[in-house]
């Protein structure tokens, strides 16, 4: 016989073990390039100085190469950290470059960016 508090004690048991699961990687590598959660293709900018904590993507440009966002409350870890993008908002970089995706890529595998104006790489 089930009691009436099994649900109640289960429900309670997984709002505790919530915050011990881990959060999704911002990336990892498919076919040698690195991808976002979705398998769209990872990509910095030659003008972005690893390190500088700054995006150098502004204007018409982030238009063109969206920022790799990063919410709120993400936290750093391994080569990936998180800088502060001019309009306030966060954004996920790689080894200090900031990353971006590139709107012409519309599946997961493309890299139409690579080497774009030999300016944009994708990151291997």
């Amino acid at each position: 016989m089930k009691t009436p508090y099994a649900s109640l004690i289960a429900l309670s048991l997984a709002a505790l073990l919530a915050p011990i699961a881990q959060a999704e990687p911002v990336a990892r590598m498919a076919n040698g390039m690195l991808v976002n959660a979705s398998g769209m293709t990872l990509y910095t900018f030659d003008k972005d100085v690893a390190g500088n904590n700054k995006s150098m993507c502004n204007g018409p440009c982030i238009a063109l190469w969206p920022a790799v966002a990063a919410a709120a409350g993400a936290k750093p870890e391994g080569d990936y950290s998180i800088i502060t993008r001019d309009d306030g908002s966060l954004q996920w970089a790689y080894k200090g470059k900031p990353l971006y995706t590139y709107t012409a890529d519309k599946k997961a595998g493309d890299a139409t960016g690579d080497n774009f104006k030999d300016v944009w790489h994708v990151v291997k």
